[in-house]
């Protein structure tokens, strides 16, 4: 038990050094008011564009039945 709480305080009170200028400007683009929420911000952003990127590995692999018509499922607004 001692030994998992003082694993979580190192992993949560690492110190980073981070470029000031970089964080400044980061915060012009986001609604983020501490660096935390930024730096956590910043995370989701990174991993969901990975994800992205991974969707476009899948271009050329997929197959779709004949008669198909993905036209049909959009919804006319």
């Amino acid at each position: 038990m001692f030994i998992m709480t003082c694993i979580r305080r190192c992993i949560h009170e690492k110190n980073i050094m981070l470029d000031e200028k970089l964080i400044k400007e980061a915060f012009k683009y986001s609604r983020a008011k501490t660096k935390k929420e930024l730096i956590a911000l910043v995370l989701k952003e990174f991993v969901e564009n990975g994800r992205r990127l991974n969707l476009l590995d899948l271009e050329g692999k997929i197959e779709f039945s004949k008669g198909y018509d993905y036209k049909s499922l959009r919804v006319h607004r």
